[in-house]
């Protein structure tokens, strides 16, 4: 599985507020000397026992969870997703992160935030596209994911294999294993029928 860069993760958690993630969750904090205190969200709080603490962009839970981190930790906690979920919801727009705070604000109340409301990520995909556009979504997608991963360009670039002209000739690209989170999901009939085609047009197997 491709590896996130660690600078793209320092990067993260310096830039993405926890504070402003909790309170989006719904979370009333106030303040308590340099921390802020409220009500942890994952399981019965009736003594708040959530301690966020801005200066370190950090959370801890007190309490009965005993979970804590930074804001990847809380995506991950707060929607139910993985890592590599909860770091591609935060390295989208604020339109993706509105989402993620309206979705988990639903989910909040006195018992545990629900796992079934995690944020998606935007569609990659028209379904109703014609095959070709369709690969030609997934193929735009790779290419981006490939100019934005430093390690990636930096393994292409030891093999010399670098050439901007060439990269985009032959529709080089990443693989950086989140297009799954960007088509509808297998599950449903859209998601079946996306999969399936992209499936045939990659290698000529039937789903």
């Amino acid at each position: 599985m491709a590896r996130i860069p660690e600078a793209e993760l320092s990067r993260l958690k310096a830039e993405v507020s926890v504070q402003r993630l909790v309170e989006g969750c719904g979370v009333e904090l106030r303040q308590q000397g340099k921390d802020m205190v409220g009500a942890c969200p994952f399981h019965d709080d009736s003594s708040p026992s959530l301690v966020v603490t801005p200066a370190k962009n950090l959370w801890h839970c007190l309490g009965a969870c005993g979970r804590g981190g930074g804001p990847v930790d809380w995506v991950m906690t707060a929607q139910g997703v993985s890592f590599r979920h909860a770091v591609e919801l935060l390295r989208e727009s604020s339109p993706a992160l509105a989402t993620l705070a309206e979705s988990g604000a639903k989910a909040t109340g006195r018992g545990p935030v629900g796992r079934s409301k995690s944020a998606k990520l935007p569609s990659l995909v028209t379904p109703d596209a014609a095959d070709q556009e369709l690969l030609g979504m997934v193929v735009g997608r790779y290419a981006e994911a490939l100019a934005g991963h430093g390690d990636a360009m930096a393994f292409l670039a030891r093999r010399r294999i670098d050439d901007p002209d060439a990269l985009e000739a032959f529709k080089v690209g990443f693989a950086d294993r989140t297009l799954g989170y960007r088509v509808p999901h297998s599950r449903t009939a859209e998601g079946a029928r996306v999969r399936g085609r992209l499936r045939v047009s990659t290698t000529g197997l039937s789903p």
